[in-house]
């Protein structure tokens, strides 16, 4: 049971209502971590404003959810874990591209340091090395991509923290944490 409310989208108005809708729109339904977060407008602006900045920047997709999958099984988080598994096979990766994910590898060498520098930045907090950025830049990585990879992180530890810290309940396929 959530510790928060889920806040029923027929009963917000204006632009509550009008971002959950946009939310529906994309998913088919509300997922409740939208629904939890929907508690304070300015949290479900930031949350879905960020989503969709880093859709339209320029690290794919998949990898995107990759790095979502690498994080949310380091922090325990079931639901980013089952909705980030779930996404990552819509945006093409394989079952066993995810599961690498979810452990923080990769057979791609690219896909593995950015997967390795996002599993450092959560462990350290943030506080990395020169040569963690040096290693993204060694894979080919710009600095547009480096900063997008840390917005990335930036985006996953807030979603691990909604969906841990309240309690969501899980609405998409489950995955094993390991």
């Amino acid at each position: 049971m959530s510790r928060i409310p889920l806040v029923n989208p027929k009963d917000s108005t204006g632009e509550r209502q009008q971002i959950l809708g946009q939310i529906h729109s994309a998913f088919g339904a509300t997922p409740n971590m939208f629904r939890a977060v929907a508690n304070s407008t300015a949290a479900l602006k930031s949350m879905w404003g960020s989503f969709g900045a880093l859709g339209d920047g320029v690290i794919a997709p998949k990898l995107g959810e990759q790095i979502a999958v690498a994080i949310a099984n380091r922090n325990a988080c079931e639901y980013c874990l089952a909705a980030h598994t779930a996404l990552g096979r819509k945006a093409g990766a394989s079952g066993d591209e995810m599961s690498a994910a979810q452990d923080g590898q990769s057979q791609d060498p690219k896909t593995a340091a950015a997967l390795r520098f996002a599993l450092r930045v959560v462990e350290g907090r943030g506080q990395i090395e020169t040569a963690d950025v040096e290693a993204l830049r060694g894979e080919g990585f710009n600095d547009e991509e480096i900063v997008e990879i840390l917005a990335h992180v930036a985006l996953n530890l807030f979603t691990n923290y909604v969906n841990v810290a309240f309690a969501v309940p899980v609405d998409f396929p489950g995955v094993k944490l390991r």
